[in-house]
């Protein structure tokens, strides 16, 4: 069975950076590296926003309110997806989600809380 789970979110200051980590388990790093890797964001009351992906042959996508401050990666070998969250705002305070799919099968994580506040 696919488990995701997340770490690094927490309290910064605006300007600040953090990094999440989304290590999967129950499957080989092969497997895992054919899966699509993407990080979303839920605010309460609000659809969940696609925050950033990244496709098996490298392609990355961020949504316009992330670009240039936020960069997705992944090692292979550890099983783990990164959001690496630069000069962050008190907007992207919310509940961040790792994502991976491929056909036929996708997994989500538990969700990590970030909360940007001075």
């Amino acid at each position: 069975q696919v488990q995701l789970v997340e770490s690094g979110g927490g309290l910064v200051q605006p300007g600040g950076s953090l990094r999440l980590s989304c290590t999967a388990s129950g499957i080989s790093g092969i497997i895992f590296s054919i899966y699509v890797m993407s990080w979303y964001r839920q605010a309460p009351g609000k659809q969940r926003e696609l925050v950033a992906r990244l496709t098996t042959s490298g392609t990355t996508t961020y949504a316009d309110s992330v670009k240039g401050r936020f960069t997705i990666s992944r090692d292979n070998v550890e099983n783990t997806g990164y959001l690496q969250m630069n000069r962050l705002k008190p907007e992207d305070t919310t509940v961040y989600y790792c994502n991976i799919e491929k056909f036929r099968s996708e997994h989500w994580g538990q969700g990590t809380q970030v909360t940007v506040s001075s």
